[in-house]
């Protein structure tokens, strides 16, 4: 019986390095100077800090290009409200997503089901769905 897991993972280490080289370049940029500017990785989270909104939409925009240039895809990174921090500067969290959740994966078993293949059937195990002919 073939059968096929549908899964999403992220390289973790693929993403520590883009973030290293946007927090270098965050720290080296004239455009960054004396704007208190940051690009953070944390367990599973992504903070940039900034004095303005404006600033913090170009250091997303520098984590973002780094992120795409190491084979990352943006789909995995769940960017959350702008919002304001201490010492007057706002701040951005993004969650690097992992893993198919529960609603999603219901999404893809239902997709199959209606697709109306003969014998085809579905099963979530965890994070990955098993497609089973």
């Amino acid at each position: 019986m073939p059968s096929f897991d549908i899964s999403s993972e992220v390289d973790h280490q693929e993403v520590t390095n883009a973030m290293d080289q946007a927090a270098r370049e965050v720290g080296t940029r004239f455009d960054f100077r004396d704007t208190n500017s940051s690009a953070e990785l944390g367990d599973g989270t992504i903070t940039i800090r900034s004095m303005s909104e404006d600033r913090l939409r170009a250091v997303r925009q520098v984590v973002e290009e780094k992120l795409v240039r190491r084979k990352v895809s943006l789909k995995a990174i769940d960017w959350g409200t702008i919002e304001p921090a201490s010492g007057g500067t706002v701040r951005q969290v993004a969650t690097i997503v992992a893993g198919i959740n529960s609603d999603k994966a219901r999404e893809v078993n239902k997709f199959v089901k209606g697709l109306g293949l003969k014998g085809v059937q579905t099963q979530t195990k965890g994070e990955e769905v098993r497609v089973m002919a």
